[in-house]
């Protein structure tokens, strides 16, 4: 049997926004049509990023750390940071003696909480302020002389829709949600007889979608034991 011998399917804006418009039992007849598409799509973006991690935008970052520096700014593309560790070296100079020393992730209450939050030494605590642009706070503020990197895991925002000639910045695994989606976001606008009926399949398409952008890993797991007193 003969196949094709590429797994290249993709869709661009276009296409995401014609096949949507088709499950509204609308075509797209004017410019206003496809802008309103696409701001439907980008807010359709945004809204993904209160559903969870999607492992297609983890991206490990790293700064030098400065001695006497407790407070490191984060790129404005960042939603939050997963994990952070310290490293001796940066990313590019890894070696076989490079040393990572994990921190462990604290909330504004415990960060407020700490009576010295300038004391040098090694840091062992991080707190992310999740602003516009997000900051990461270490405590102990690095003294810099052994462990010189601060290396985190960020979740990044999906980019925007932008021309419509593009691809969405999305897995393939997520296609047809984000279809589904911007159909039930049309819909609230062009077609109200067919949202509740888009709105299930999207909700049902993203929920397959989240359960299948998981991580495998292996799971170990003990019997409690316990001993009695002899009685």
């Amino acid at each position: 049997m003969a196949t094709s011998g590429t797994t290249a399917f993709d869709l661009n804006i276009d296409d995401i926004i014609e096949e949507a418009y088709e499950r509204c039992g609308m075509r797209t007849n004017s410019g206003n049509d496809l802008r309103s598409a696409r701001r439907s799509l980008n807010l359709l973006f945004s809204e993904w990023g209160n559903r969870g991690i999607h492992l297609w935008k983890v991206s490990l970052n790293e700064v030098p750390l400065v001695a006497g520096t407790a407070q490191y700014a984060v790129n404005s593309s960042v939603s939050d940071v997963l994990e952070a560790y310290i490293s001796t070296t940066a990313a590019a100079s890894n070696t076989a003696s490079t040393n990572d020393i994990s921190l462990t992730k604290i909330d504004r209450s415990a960060y407020a909480a700490l009576p010295n939050k300038l004391q040098t030494g090694q840091p062992s605590q991080y707190f992310v302020d999740r602003q516009i642009t997000p900051q990461i706070f270490l405590y102990l503020t690095p003294d810099a002389t052994t462990y010189t990197t601060l290396k985190f895991y960020t979740i990044d925002r999906i980019q925007d829709a932008g021309i419509y000639t593009n691809q969405a910045d999305v897995a393939y695994r997520f296609l047809p949600c984000m279809c589904s989606g911007l159909a039930y976001y049309l819909s609230v606008k062009r077609a109200p007889d067919r949202i509740q009926l888009l709105k299930q399949l999207y909700e049902d398409e993203l929920l397959r979608a989240l359960s299948e952008d998981g991580q495998r890993a292996s799971v170990y797991i003990s019997p409690q034991t316990y001993f009695g007193d002899g009685v």
